[in-house]
């Protein structure tokens, strides 16, 4: 009996342990993590219903928002307040755009979001008062290098490395003084470092400045280097790795990509006349269409169509030179206008007594036609001696990278 009673004794104590052990047990409840509300240039997307499309044919600022239940009267209103930073009637077809519209049973606009590329936006917010305003997503930029050599053209080998074009491009028009690019040779080389625009780190957002280049042209080095000498003007240039200039007062033609389709010959023989008749000007085969540019500064002195020559501009750009455009299918210029190296003065054509597409481009020194393949061309003013000590420093840690670049 007393051994019975010590056992009940026993299990009461487990039963009454167990039970003090259940009540101290605490239920930690799970901490519930909120996640970040996503927003869009500053707005709070859980605020609005958001709709993003694309620009149809035909559609206008107004047709959208009409979608979107607002009215004309305050469309127009609208469109007259931002009109003189952003003209609504701009809008392309393609282009993307977002509408913020409430999120009640109106679902009525209330931000139109347009976006002019990848980077660039503009906002107008008509939630209130009415204002517009322009954004810009956050870039970072990374340098990128690239190399080859030329087997066809510097735009086919960049375009085998997978090279924006635009860096072809840049190329061109950094080494128009020194390299005639229609007549670049096979084996030629070329090395570039340049500036690749990124957004989010990850989304390709095009091409920023080319840092430094070296070309080999028919054997020969030519380096160029982003620099800027005058802190106060804030002007890129580039230069050589002797401190000189790269740019000079004349480029090597008035077409970007092209190529020489005949030469200035004082001795040329046409088959069909059976006669010499000399050829004064340097033809530059291109597509109909293809913008011609002033070689240099001046000022535009004949605009006209005349007999052969068809469609021409003729320009003056100092006492000594003078330059002429032939064959044009349209002029971009009248006489009178003053033009800046580079400006497109029209465009190829086959106006005049030609054979096909082309621009015959015509060079006066002292008043008497030359060959502009031969001239000694004046530079730019070249670079302050105080600061050339200081550049030369600067660029030896870019060359070294350069020149370190394998093809």
């Amino acid at each position: 009996m007393k051994k019975f009673s010590l056992v009940i004794i026993i299990l009461s104590s487990i039963i009454s342990c167990g039970k003090k052990q259940e009540k101290t047990t605490k239920v930690i409840p799970k901490k519930v993590i909120e996640k970040p509300s996503k927003k869009l240039f500053g707005y709070d997307l859980k605020d609005f219903r958001v709709v993003e499309k694309e620009i149809k044919k035909g559609e206008t600022f107004g047709t959208i928002l009409d979608k979107h239940h607002v009215f004309t009267p305050k469309i127009y209103e609208i469109a007259n307040v931002v009109k003189p930073e952003f003209d609504v009637r701009r809008l392309r077809a393609g282009k993307n755009y977002t509408v913020l519209t409430s999120k009640d049973s109106t679902e009525q606009a209330k931000i139109f979001i347009y976006q002019h590329d990848l980077i660039n936006y503009s906002i107008i917010d008509f939630q209130d008062s009415i204002y517009t305003k322009k954004i810009q997503k956050p870039i970072t930029i990374q340098l990128k290098k690239s190399s080859g050599v030329i087997t066809s053209s510097l735009s086919q080998t960049l375009d085998e490395k997978h090279v924006s074009p635009i860096v072809a491009n840049d190329l061109a028009d950094i080494y128009a003084w020194t390299i005639d690019f229609f007549r670049l040779q096979k084996n030629d080389k070329f090395k570039v470092i340049y500036e690749q625009k990124y957004i989010d780190d990850t989304i390709p957002a095009g091409i920023g400045r080319i840092k430094a280049a070296y070309f080999e042209h028919v054997g020969k080095p030519f380096y160029a280097f982003n620099y800027v000498p005058d802190s106060i003007t804030g002007i890129e240039e580039y230069f050589d790795d002797e401190a000189n200039n790269l740019r000079r007062a004349f480029l090597k033609a008035p077409l970007k990509f092209s190529r020489i389709s005949s030469k200035y010959n004082l001795k040329r023989r046409i088959a069909f006349y059976g006669r010499i008749k000399p050829h004064l000007g340097t033809d530059f085969a291109a597509p109909v269409g293809s913008p011609i540019m002033s070689t240099a500064n001046g000022k535009v002195i004949e605009s006209a169509y005349r007999g052969g020559n068809g469609n021409y501009v003729k320009v003056r750009h100092n006492g000594t030179y003078t330059t002429q455009y032939l064959h044009m299918k349209k002029r971009n210029v009248k006489v009178g206008d003053y033009v800046k190296q580079g400006d497109v003065i029209g465009w190829v054509g086959m106006t005049g007594n030609t054979s096909g597409p082309h621009v015959c481009y015509r060079f006066w020194k002292n008043g008497s036609q030359v060959d502009p393949l031969k001239q000694k061309l004046p530079e730019a003013e070249p670079m302050k001696k105080e600061i050339q000590q200081k550049y030369l420093i600067y660029i030896a840690s870019i060359k070294e990278k350069l020149d370190a670049i394998p093809y």
